[in-house]
């Protein structure tokens, strides 16, 4: 019997995981992480004993996930938007320039670009993607030209002002202005007080509270958002933006993919794909987003 009550609970938490509460440890949080990965429970339990009722999760995760091992079909985009957390130890960063540019983007996010590496980027960006800014450790580059580029506060409230991790950009695209958001949110630890998201929640706060203001019409957010678009801690940014398209596109880490951490979300635009590219130099891997007006 504990292996049916083990089954029903699984897929209670699955199906409702929204009803998780995070004020212990975020285990709300931590749940919707992972909460792709919850479907390897159920061989599991089948192991443990042969019951329909072990079938539950698998049910409930169906129900959940079932579309995004669906074939789609997204037609072509309007425009093509990547995003990629290079890795402030990245060995080749023209290498990885070059993977990026090989997609034919339109805009490219890019995240822990290092002072002495954007050289190596703009060399190989600016043939195709002439206009660019650098705000801290943070980076778009565009086809289009880019106005009212500036670095945006989205700091935890104990890091200093040599945290600049976000940047506001506006594309003057042929269809009209697009706001664009590049960030790279605070990276969360699992330890003994449970999943230490707290920077990373605040600073989703202070974009999110942006994003709401943001009188643009057409806006996109790109970013290493260090969780998946699952996670409630997100929410003050999602809530205003479209939902994702159902594809896994997993990117972290780069030799073992488990998770979407890279995002690339929009407003009043309609994301239709995303792909992880293969890995480069770095950590992630490139995300790349199919976007229609």
């Amino acid at each position: 019997m504990p292996i049916l009550y083990a089954a029903v609970v699984a897929a209670t938490v699955i199906a409702g995981h929204r009803l998780v509460p995070n004020t212990v440890g975020h285990l709300g949080s931590l749940i919707e992480a992972f909460l792709p990965w919850s479907v390897v429970i159920v061989p599991v339990l089948l192991a443990l004993r042969r019951s329909w009722l072990v079938l539950l999760p698998l049910l409930a995760w169906l129900i959940t996930f079932g579309s995004y091992v669906l074939p789609h079909h997204a037609g072509t985009p309007d425009l093509i938007v990547v995003q990629h957390n290079v890795s402030d130890e990245n060995p080749d960063p023209g290498g990885t320039a070059r993977a990026l540019l090989a997609e034919h983007p339109d805009l490219v996010g890019l995240e822990e670009v290092l002072p002495e590496n954007v050289p190596a980027y703009a060399s190989v960006l600016d043939a195709e993607l002439p206009f660019h800014t650098v705000q801290g450790t943070v980076a778009l580059w565009s086809r289009y030209p880019l106005v009212g580029a500036a670095a945006i506060d989205i700091r935890p409230h104990d890091l200093g002002a040599d945290w600049n991790r976000g940047l506001r950009a506006v594309a003057q695209a042929p269809s009209g202005e697009i706001a664009v958001y590049v960030a790279h949110l605070p990276s969360v630890r699992i330890g003994a007080t449970g999943f230490g998201s707290g920077r990373r929640d605040e600073s989703a706060r202070k974009l999110g509270t942006l994003v709401g203001a943001d009188a643009t019409s057409r806006l996109l957010v790109i970013g290493d958002l260090n969780t998946t678009v699952y996670d409630r801690g997100l929410r003050p940014i999602t809530r205003t933006l479209t939902a994702s398209p159902a594809d896994f596109a997993l990117t972290w880490p780069a030799s073992a993919p488990v998770a979407r951490i890279d995002q690339v979300l929009a407003r009043s635009m309609t994301v239709t794909r995303l792909t992880a590219l293969p890995r480069t130099g770095s950590d992630h891997r490139p995300l790349v987003a199919g976007i229609r007006f």
